[in-house]
């Protein structure tokens, strides 16, 4: 049985405690810290490490920030890389398994006008490949694992499948960095998600779920046993983060979700 885990947003309750409280009654095993910009996570240490105290269980953190380790400005890029280091370091003091991110976010679409980014796409392998292996090194040093998240074509330019993402992550030859999956995002973009899972089943070391409209599993059409019988069949024993919108009365809604993923196969 896989352990499913709740992003802390989606959660009803106004500490982590009053959520944890919710998450297990509703059936999740852990929590999925999201962080901002600014060092805003690193500003909740205490909170977290009170938390911890307290029991809840927090393996995972996901990035909410404004620009990436993959942006086009230099300044931001760095500051994207500083911030993801923060992350990393402090998911790693309260004993989590790491930090995920995407290489951008909303930055350029090759769908939208001018359709032509401004860099080549030799010149983003290879911002990416240094922004990654800074990353992966700081997260070998902390104990913990970067995850890279492929976005849908609409979202990023740059890595929108798992084979991208395995051959950056391959190319770096770090231990440290792996793929966080999204259900949602590889609904678009993969012509046969479970196939994909397989395939790269050696670069996999988290996964977010999310149904194909981005709603809670169960509210899309997405092949669930499919998609969660290829995690089996890759042996994978990490978290099913769920990250999604809420459709329907909210607090149901995130209570739904373990209960569908198990009838489904997790």
């Amino acid at each position: 049985m896989l352990s499913i885990a709740a992003q802390e947003q989606l959660l009803p309750g106004d500490t982590l405690q009053a959520k944890w409280d919710f998450a297990q009654e509703a059936g999740y095993a852990a929590i999925e810290l999201r962080a901002k910009g600014d060092f805003h996570f690193a500003s909740r240490l205490d909170e977290l490490k009170q938390a911890k105290k307290d029991g809840v269980v927090m393996p995972t953190v996901c990035v909410e920030m404004l620009h990436f380790f993959g942006a086009f400005d230099d300044d931001q890029r760095c500051d994207a890389i500083d911030q993801m280091k923060s992350q990393l370091t402090v998911i790693a003091e309260i004993g989590g398994l790491g930090a995920q991110t995407p290489a951008s976010y909303g930055m350029f679409s090759r769908r939208l006008p001018p359709f032509e980014p401004p860099r080549t796409e030799e010149e983003d392998r290879d911002i990416l490949l240094t922004g990654l292996t800074e990353l992966g090194e700081h997260a070998r040093k902390e104990g913990v694992t970067l995850f890279l998240e492929p976005l849908n074509r609409y979202e990023d330019h740059m890595v929108n499948r798992l084979e991208q993402a395995a051959d950056l992550i391959r190319t770096t030859g770090l231990d440290s960095v792996k793929i966080g999956i999204d259900s949602y995002h590889m609904n678009i973009e993969e012509s046969d998600p479970a196939a994909a899972i397989v395939a790269y089943a050696d670069c996999i070391g988290h996964a977010q779920v999310s149904d194909s409209n981005r709603f809670q599993p169960g509210a899309g059409h997405l092949d669930w046993p499919a998609w969660l019988g290829a995690l089996h069949t890759i042996g994978y024993d990490g978290h099913l983060a769920a990250e999604c919108r809420l459709t329907g009365d909210p607090v149901e809604a995130v209570r739904s979700i373990p209960a569908f993923l198990r009838r489904s196969g997790a």
